[in-house]
């Protein structure tokens, strides 16, 4: 064979290392040396294969993958980088947070935080000076991201969402902002005034969207009412459908929505809740000045994605402007069948999130079982030798994994401080007796 199809058939050969910059996350074994894991970095210095700051994380529990995640966000702090929880749902990321002294913030019922997903963001900021054409990109943005999460939380009651419910959603958008009006500066609207416009219609929304009547536009429009209307009055009242009422401190190292206090209210309900998490997280970071490094982390991503086409959508939109926004952007699951089972074999959801691996170009693979593995394998196209790595050798120390950047594999042993580093990162303390 010649030198080029090496690689091919033994994979793991040991190479050059990757350049010395971003989070030293432990041992590269193969070569010796220390790996370092800087997702931009590689980016722009066209390492093979990466396209994008990217980064998919599988692990069964207690093979170290939410530790693996806090280790690189806490050492990427010391280059500027700063992070966003998007939704911490077993509350992984507060010991994290305290250590630099900083409070979570946690949304549930009976406490203060509320999240509004259809907040404006930094894109509301001084419409009354920005000239006309400025004016109509940013609205081209702002509503689309909202008839993404209406899109998704209907879908997430099974309602499916026509050209026609958009249509009519967007012209309610357009009329409750003033935007359609052409107001200087813009209303912030909820969820709930959205719902109330459509149970209350008014009769020019009626003429615009072209029902006959008013009775044929409740008729038509009944299950995207009650689809919203489960949602506004369901479990999660009150907490996404209000002003928001969390100050994020964008400066600070990192910042953390938990939603440990859904969890009983099922995966679903959390689902929910993450969708509009996305959406809000979105909003808020869409508008970031130069050199403004920030590491977005999606736990349990899952949970969301099981709600419909329509929610994997969002996500998928999210890791596509990822490169534009430079944010890089982690999506942590335990396998990928978490991800499979978002809609039937052959569906477009599926399609989309097998898609979201390759919008991934780093992937982080710790230790798995033998079943978990073939899965990976396939959907990867991992040689027997290179998943034999994922089955056996990662399985055999917590923290071990495979990382996939680009067109390369290292096999990385991360490396904790003692008492700094496993004070912070250890996800056991539940299960250790005090």
């Amino acid at each position: 064979m010649t030198s080029e199809q090496v690689g091919g058939v033994w994979p793991l050969i040991a190479a050059d290392n990757l350049e010395p910059t971003g989070a030293l996350m432990g041992i590269d074994w193969l070569s010796g040396g220390a790996f370092y894991a800087d997702p931009i970095g590689w980016t722009l210095s066209g390492v093979p294969g990466v396209t994008n700051p990217n980064v998919m994380i599988f692990g069964a529990p207690g093979q170290g993958k939410s530790g693996t995640v806090k280790l690189f966000c806490l050492r990427m702090m010391a280059f500027g980088y700063r992070t966003l929880i998007l939704g911490d749902v077993k509350d992984e990321y507060e010991p994290l947070c305290r250590l630099l002294g900083l409070e979570p913030f946690a949304i549930g019922h009976g406490l203060p935080a509320r999240i509004n997903p259809l907040d404006f963001g930094p894109l509301g900021e001084g419409w009354r000076w920005l000239p006309a054409r400025q004016a109509k990109h940013r609205a081209a943005i702002v509503f689309g991201r909202w008839l993404l999460l209406i899109r998704g939380l209907v879908g997430s009651q099974h309602v499916p969402f026509s050209p026609s419910d958009e249509t009519v959603i967007a012209t309610v958008l357009r009329e409750l902002t003033g935007y359609g009006s052409g107001a200087s500066e813009l209303r912030e609207v909820t969820v709930p005034q959205v719902w109330g416009a459509l149970d209350e219609p008014a009769e020019a929304l009626v003429r615009e969207c072209r029902y006959q009547n008013r009775r044929h536009f409740l008729d038509a429009t009944r299950a995207v009412r009650d689809a919203l209307g489960a949602l506004v009055k369901g479990h999660l009242a009150g907490l996404f459908d209000e002003r928001t009422t969390v100050d994020i401190d964008w400066k600070a190292p990192i910042q953390s929505l938990s939603l440990s206090r859904l969890e009983a209210l099922g995966d679903e309900a959390v689902g929910v809740a993450l969708t509009c998490l996305n959406s809000w997280g979105r909003g808020m970071t869409q508008v970031a000045e130069p050199g403004d490094l920030r590491i977005v982390v999606r736990d349990e991503a899952w949970k969301q994605m099981r709600l419909g086409v329509d929610a994997v959508k969002s996500l998928d939109a999210d890791l596509r402007l990822s490169r534009r926004d430079g944010c890089v952007q982690i999506v942590a699951a335990h396998k990928p069948s978490d991800m499979l089972t978002v809609g039937d074999d052959g569906s477009q959801a599926v399609a989309i999130a097998k898609d979201l691996l390759h919008l991934c170009a780093t992937k982080v693979l710790l230790g798995q079982d033998e079943k978990v593995g073939a899965e990976l394998s396939a959907m990867l196209g991992l040689q027997p030798m290179t998943g034999h790595v994922v089955t056996g050798w990662a399985t055999a120390a917590k923290g071990r994994a495979l990382w996939l950047v680009g067109n390369r594999a290292f096999k990385v042993q991360t490396i904790c401080l003692p008492g700094f580093d496993d004070a912070v990162l250890d996800t056991n303390s539940a299960l250790v007796a005090s």
